[in-house]
């Protein structure tokens, strides 16, 4: 017996993309049929008449779509931990606020976090005010890169790191010459808490 409901086929299609997107695996069949208000047992003959169909792939145990397969479906989960400042440096304490999986063909793989900037200061790096920054977590940094710091007050920031000067403090420097033409901090002891990766930006 073949199940003719594209309605439903699309509703299942549509719930398993989504929680497998944020959830980074799939979903279960009591899942699915919360969801889309059927019995487990018409989720699964769905699942299997949608794989003979190409619609997905179903093992018997996970599924995979157009978007999300097994190759495809591998994940770095980053911290969002709450806002960087990119102006002056601050006392912040971390505070975990929520979880975000990031597909590894796109960010890479590694220990990432993410943080929300706070200022204009980094403006012509392309970071504005609420973006969400992603930081590579790593201890050292190469000229040129955007950083998160802590400053020899255990103040931290987010600034493009230039080195040292010529009495060996550390230069951070604001990128937005329209606001803060060539201005810096220096420092005299420096701690990289990571490297900006990607930023993630909400159309206004």
């Amino acid at each position: 017996m073949r199940y003719k409901s594209a309605e439903l086929k699309e509703k299942i299609y549509y719930f398993v993309n989504e929680w497998m997107r944020e959830h980074g695996s799939s979903p279960s069949l009591g899942e699915i049929a919360e969801a889309v208000h059927v019995s487990r047992t018409t989720v699964l003959r769905y699942l299997v008449e949608m794989d003979a169909e190409g619609t997905l792939s179903y093992n018997g145990r996970t599924i995979g779509t157009r978007e999300y397969n097994r190759r495809n479906m591998r994940f770095s989960m980053a911290k969002l931990v709450g806002e960087i400042p990119c102006g002056e440096a601050q006392e912040e304490e971390e505070r975990i606020e929520d979880y975000i999986n990031l597909p590894v063909n796109v960010f890479g793989s590694g220990e990432f976090y993410a943080l929300r900037a706070s200022g204009d200061s980094m403006e012509d790096a392309g970071i504005s005010d609420g973006d969400m920054v992603i930081i590579l977590q790593r201890h050292d940094a190469s000229t040129g890169d955007i950083v998160v710091v802590l400053d020899d007050e255990g103040r931290n920031t987010l600034k493009q790191y230039q080195g040292r000067d010529g009495d060996g403090n550390f230069v951070l420097a604001y990128r937005n010459e329209a606001v803060y033409p060539d201005k810096k901090i220096l420092v005299k002891d420096l701690a990289v808490q990571g490297v900006a990766s990607h930023v993630i930006k909400k159309l206004r």
